[in-house]
């Protein structure tokens, strides 16, 4: 049996944890007492607006819920709503310019005071506040207000047609905040409110008991979540830190922890910790992809403070599209993918591989490595090699630093890819940092993925649900993070261009399926042709669950901890 096999039949199993949960598994709240969670990249925060780490936003999504979230097949499902508007049931105008939510009945905080569609419309106001430092602003895009006519009904209303109005406050992306806790952070104070970050009163299974930044969160059930018996388990530990091998040990071989995320190992590493039998992987395949960013600003520490990695400094050599060809024809995909995850990954040359409706296959000439071609092109296009192999033009050097966070199978990544680019004159200086500051969210910090103080860096993310509308919003000219966002976005690049950003507005204004599909592969293509990031690996998602722990379902469309309140000790 080969890896994706077994991956797939663990998850095929673990799909049919819940009806086991309803047959045999009632019981009071907290009846199964701890369970032990370990993500090797550590929780920064608790507040999942501060944040595009996807470990701060899962940690968070144990205590912070939305309205609505997707389940493990894509599919759109109630939360803190009574059920999802449609065009059919009258919850979304026929005009398209509002979308009007029902708070389900008797919601109450964890401090059990009521949840109303006023925390609805402040969870808006928050993301969008002048100032501030939002990590998820294109949630938001083209809301114009949110009315209250009553506590349960709030009333998203849109400044243009919006044939897919379920971007805000749905998913872990966009979950809803309590107004009376958060009302004195907004815009620049958000980041300062350390109080309200790492202790955030929830709706969710979960509350937080103590949070050790960067280390470990310790929670316990909450009393007044609204599902009798849930969740089973009385506390959760959830450990960060690390690497991905060590949380496996702690699952696979000493069984200190139930569950670890993120299995970034290696296909013969994963084959050995099978062996031991305490425990088994999970998995789910949806559009996780592994790519090199490219700074298309000047992030020299020569500039001022403020002015590192901002539009007024134009990158000395990646702003020519030769190289930025070049660089992507020099890597060898195919050796990637078999050194670091085998059949758990496949090649792309995208960066929307998901759902298939949405799959460009203009870009497939990345599968084959081309060193000769990417000389060729550099050597066109004037960059010479000096006495030391490395070309230059003009004076300015084709040497760069290249960042990632810590981890056995980017490190690997790293040292090949360096060596590709060896073989086509660019120098290149590999830099690695712990996960928990790289995907953090410290706007003081120059270690951070959104500040992007390299030339290019190597992350893999996603989005949620099945509707790609919100991602592809991520490369508009303002979603790049920048001083005035507290250094806040997911346009890492800084790429900016009119024809996206009009595409952008297309999109959320296109209804038909087609039409929207092809305009997202055209927002993946121009991204792609232009080289403004060189996707990797088309990856599955992997953990690893301890087989005493059951109820887990993998979504790959919503937080990986989705169902938590389902979880239990079996036998």
């Amino acid at each position: 049996m080969n890896m994706k096999t077994a991956l797939l039949g663990a998850a095929t199993a673990l799909a049919l944890a819940p009806m086991a949960y309803a047959d045999g598994h009632e019981g009071e709240r907290g009846r199964d007492g701890q369970v032990n969670i370990i993500y090797w990249q550590a929780v920064s925060t608790m507040n999942a607006y501060l944040s595009g780490g996807t470990k701060d936003l899962e940690a968070a999504s144990l205590v912070l819920e939305p309205l609505a979230r997707f389940n493990q097949d894509g599919e759109l499902v109630p939360w803190l709503a009574e059920s999802i508007p449609t065009r059919d049931n009258g919850g979304v105008a026929a005009d398209e310019m509002s979308i009007t939510w029902t708070l389900k009945e008797g919601l109450v905080w964890s401090d059990g005071s009521p949840v109303t569609s006023e925390d609805v419309k402040f969870s808006w106001q928050y993301c969008t506040a002048e100032g501030g430092g939002c990590s998820q602003p294109e949630r938001y895009n083209d809301v114009v207000d949110v009315e209250t006519p009553d506590a349960r009904t709030a009333i998203v209303r849109f400044g243009v047609p919006k044939p897919s109005p379920y971007g805000p406050f749905v998913s872990h992306l966009s979950p809803i905040i309590q107004k009376a806790q958060f009302e004195e952070c907004l815009g620049d104070k958000a980041p300062t409110c350390a109080e309200q970050n790492f202790n955030p009163v929830g709706t969710g299974p979960f509350k937080v008991v103590d949070f050790r930044v960067n280390d470990v969160v310790t929670f316990e059930a909450n009393d007044l979540y609204r599902e009798e018996g849930k969740p089973a388990f009385s506390n959760v530990t959830f450990k960060g830190g690390g690497e991905a091998t060590a949380a496996a040990r702690a699952v696979f071989e000493t069984g200190e922890f139930d569950y670890a995320w993120n299995m970034q190992l290696a296909p013969d590493v994963q084959e050995s910790m099978l062996a031991g039998g305490k425990g088994e992987f999970v998995s789910g395949f949806g559009n996780l992809v592994e790519r090199i960013m490219i700074n298309l600003t000047n992030p020299s520490a020569d500039l001022p403070e403020g002015e590192r990695a901002t539009a007024g400094h134009p990158h000395p050599f990646l702003n020519d599209i030769n190289v930025r060809k070049a660089l992507s024809m020099a890597i060898d995909r195919e050796l990637l993918v078999a050194i670091g995850y085998g059949s758990a990954g496949g090649l792309t040359c995208n960066v929307v591989n998901a759902p298939t409706i949405y799959k460009s296959s203009a870009n497939d000439s990345c599968m084959v490595q081309d060193i000769a071609g990417a000389n060729a092109i550099l050597d066109e296009a004037g960059w010479a090699r000096g006495s030391d192999g490395i070309r230059e033009k003009d004076g300015v050097r084709l040497s760069l630093l290249y960042q990632t966070s810590t981890n056995a199978v980017r490190q690997d990544f790293q040292t090949l890819i360096k060596q590709f680019w060896g073989e086509i004159g660019v120098e290149t200086e590999l830099r690695n940092i712990d996960a928990g500051v790289f995907f953090g969210s410290d706007a003081g910090s120059p270690d951070t993925f959104q500040k992007f103080y390299a030339d290019v860096e190597m992350y893999a993310n996603t989005f949620s649900g099945t509707d790609p509308e919100a991602y592809m919003g991520q490369w508009a000219c303002d979603q790049a993070p920048r001083p005035e966002t507290q250094w806040q976005g997911n346009n890492m690049p800084r790429f900016c261009s009119a024809e996206y950003d009009a595409m952008v507005a297309e999109l959320a204004g296109t209804k038909d399926a087609e039409g929207r599909a092809t305009l997202v592969k055209a927002m993946n293509d121009m991204l792609m042709q232009n080289y403004i990031m060189l996707p990797l690996v088309d990856r599955g998602r992997v953990s690893a669950k301890s087989v005493t722990l059951g109820g887990t379902v993998m979504n790959t469309w919503d937080s990986e901890l989705w169902n938590i309140a389902d979880w239990y000790r079996s036998e």
